[in-house]
């Protein structure tokens, strides 16, 4: 009797170790200690919080029917938003392009890139941004960045990132990173799970920015692309250019791809080539890589929003972030909620102030460029070149007068929006004393720029076969006039 009570009693608590194994509960015995040292800026009653702990016990436990291999744990992370602040007043690559448009005195912006840069200084507050902005921005950036190398372009980045973060104290924009989320990169890196960002800012400025906040590897960064040359490429296609030993990489003004919604999907397959089984977003441009990692995936997965909800630490909105709260959760996605989640955002020493500041440090105090002053300033002078038609070379004509005037015109038509051209005959005496006649053409442009009517002259020099076209700029007053 004394055998088989033992037998009973050794077979219950074998079966006791199996279903503890097999749940996850015996594990759960061993490191509740180790969770409340990963997450000590959570509450402990957060729903996301633990819905993402019962997902890493159950697919990092190999009896588990939900095991993944090492290999396949891929999570993604969005960055703006999701992993730093977005809201001081606005995204940090668009505080970037702020402060290089308007205050950086080694860049001088065309008209077109300071229209831009005002009009985005002027609704970032508010956030009444056209609705194309995000392209519109993207084509601007690339332009306002072209011909910076990595280095000078790290560099700038780094000087706007040690300003203090608009709207708060106690905090530069390089350390607005959100410390909760910062916990959740490192509880996965711990589990085994390979963690990468995926977000629509530039790759670069990603790369600039994560130093020092999360332990990612510049590989594992992947953001909007702006195309990369060769300093001295020009327009040598990269399969005929080498690269040399004085050679060095700089950004041109050619926006590759805008790594947005859908783009985040294609990326994610050509960078990475593994299916995520974790997402995490703050917006609806995460919604297509949450969807992605949830459906038609081999492994168990999940995919979680964060929702801006805190007005009283950030900028929130509490009654937005209900109603996205709701939306995110119907669409099978956990929530975090920043406000009830969260025992803190930035640290304890960072204080909102509730004011920013934003359009009294970008308000205009420098002297017009003279790229500026020359735009302003192309109203107001007419340019008249004097062209000649006989051959340098042999002092014969080129064309006939009918020809010539036919040659004149399309290289005029492709250079400027209008012009006035007239025939006149010119004359000199050589040095031997022959006196050379010759058929001239004068042409009179109005609304334009030296660059483009020296441009058009290298046309017609070549053209025409001459050594020179005369040019004279004139001030006047130009007025289209239609009468009463």
């Amino acid at each position: 009797m004394k055998t088989k009570l033992l037998t009973w009693v050794a077979l219950m608590l074998s079966i006791v170790m199996v279903f503890s194994v097999s749940t996850g509960l015996a594990e759960n015995f061993t490191t509740t200690e180790e969770y409340e040292d990963a997450f000590t800026l959570w509450n402990k009653d957060a729903p996301a919080l633990n819905a993402l702990i019962d997902y890493v016990e159950a697919v990092t436990d190999e009896n588990s029917p939900d095991f993944i291999p090492a290999a396949d744990r891929v999570a993604v992370f969005d960055m703006d938003g999701t992993l730093m602040g977005e809201l001081f007043p606005t995204y940090l690559e668009v505080v970037l392009l702020a402060h290089r448009i308007l205050l950086d005195p080694s860049y001088e912006p065309d008209a077109d890139m300071l229209e831009f840069g005002r009009m985005t200084r002027d609704h970032a507050l508010d956030k009444s941004f056209p609705s194309d902005y995000d392209y519109e921005f993207s084509y601007h950036q690339a332009r306002a960045f072209a011909g910076m190398t990595l280095t000078e372009y790290a560099d700038f980045i780094t000087r706007v990132l040690v300003h203090e973060a608009d709207g708060f104290e106690g905090m530069t924009y390089a350390g607005a990173y959100y410390l909760p989320m910062v916990e959740v990169v490192e509880y996965l890196q711990d589990n085994g799970f390979k963690c990468y960002i995926v977000s629509g800012s530039d790759r670069f400025i990603i790369r600039t920015y994560i130093d020092g906040m999360v332990d990612i590897p510049y590989e594992n960064i992947i953001g909007s692309d702006t195309a990369l040359a060769a300093r001295d490429q020009g327009e040598t296609d990269g399969i005929e250019y080498v690269f040399g030993k004085g050679d060095t990489l700089v950004r041109t003004d050619r926006l590759l791809v805008k790594d947005l919604k859908t783009n985040k999907v294609l990326q994610i397959a050509q960078e990475i080539g593994r299916q995520p089984v974790l997402s995490f977003g703050n917006s609806s441009g995460d919604v297509s890589m949450h969807n992605y990692a949830l459906y038609n995936n081999a492994y168990r997965s999940a995919a979680f929003m964060l929702v801006a909800d805190d007005n009283a630490r950030d900028y929130g909105n509490p009654e937005k972030g209900a109603e996205l709260a709701e939306k995110w959760a119907a669409s099978g996605f956990h929530v975090i909620s920043m406000a009830n989640d969260w025992k803190t955002i930035y640290g304890e020493d960072v204080v909102k102030t509730g004011e920013f500041h934003w359009l009294e440090e970008l308000a205009e105090d420098r002297i017009p460029s003279d790229a500026e002053q020359a735009e302003q300033a192309n109203e107001d002078i007419q340019y008249v070149m004097y062209l000649g038609t006989n051959d340098k070379d042999t002092n014969k004509p080129v064309f006939t007068q009918e020809e010539a005037k036919e040659k004149a015109r399309e290289i005029l038509i492709k250079n400027f929006g209008g012009y006035t051209l007239q025939e006149a005959n010119g004359g000199w005496v050589d040095d031997d004393g022959t006196v050379y006649q010759e058929y001239t053409l004068v042409i009179y442009l109005s609304d334009t720029n030296e660059d483009q009517v020296h441009a058009a002259a290298d046309e017609l020099i070549q053209v025409f076969n001459q050594s020179s076209v005369l040019i004279q700029a004139n001030p006047t007053h130009t007025e289209f006039y239609s009468g009463n």
